[in-house]
């Protein structure tokens, strides 16, 4: 069976559900990344994309390291502006999804949780959702959105609500280690997104359904 992660930026594969990807890929199931946008433009105040280009590539890099650990047989990538989605047509996004998509023909898409701080992360998700509409022809039966640690969780009112929960505690440290490749996303602890609190999230989900280390998703669609 196939799996497509359908990420905004690099690193949010990893973070969103590093865990759930290596422990699948370990039972079996072949999984691709897409990784819509560039993900380094935005420190500037005006996107500069030549200035950034040494930069962009070493983070393709990374993700391309990142990735290799957990196991993920392809990554693709695009070159959308970084925190600029809204400045791109939509049907721009959709496409290029479906193009992966349909090169894939997964029957499982994991992406990002709609109602995320990150303007990038919304219309992933939308682009994802119409992308994968569910005609006859269509071979995604699943979707599942995934949360991103300093996104979702500082959206307010708080609205992420899992309803399903993979067990990863046989992969938080290959997740760790797929983390550790991203040496430029990183940050310090209590940063949600240094190493310490990326495992503290994992751990505090376990305990709420009685695991040592957990992911949480949203369902968005299944069909059986």
């Amino acid at each position: 069976m196939k799996i497509l992660i359908v990420a905004a930026h690099p690193d949010d594969e990893v973070l969103g559900c590093g865990g759930t990807i290596a422990r699948l890929i370990k039972e079996g199931f072949e999984i691709y990344t897409l990784i819509l946008g560039e993900g380094m433009t935005s420190r500037d105040n005006i996107r500069n994309r030549e200035k950034r280009e040494k930069e962009i590539i070493e983070l393709r890099r990374q993700a391309e390291r990142a990735n290799k650990i957990l196991g993920v047989k392809g990554v693709f990538f695009h070159d959308f502006p970084d925190n600029r989605f809204d400045t791109v047509p939509f049907l721009d996004i959709v496409k290029v999804i479906e193009k992966i998509k349909n090169n894939v023909n997964p029957e499982i898409i994991f992406t990002h949780y709609e109602r995320d701080l990150n303007i990038d992360h919304q219309i992933t998700y939308r682009a994802v959702i119409t992308a994968a509409r569910p005609l006859e022809e269509e071979t995604v039966k699943e979707i599942y959105s995934f949360e991103i640690p300093s996104s979702t969780e500082w959206r307010y009112p708080l609205s992420f609500s899992p309803d399903i929960f993979f067990d990863i505690s046989t992969t938080i440290d290959i997740k760790i280690r797929a983390l550790e490749k991203y040496k430029t996303e990183l940050r310090k602890y209590p940063h949600p997104r240094s190493l310490e609190g990326i495992k503290l999230l994992a751990k505090n989900w376990g305990i709420k359904v009685g695991l040592e280390y957990a992911e949480a998703f949203k369902v968005v669609r299944i069909l059986k």
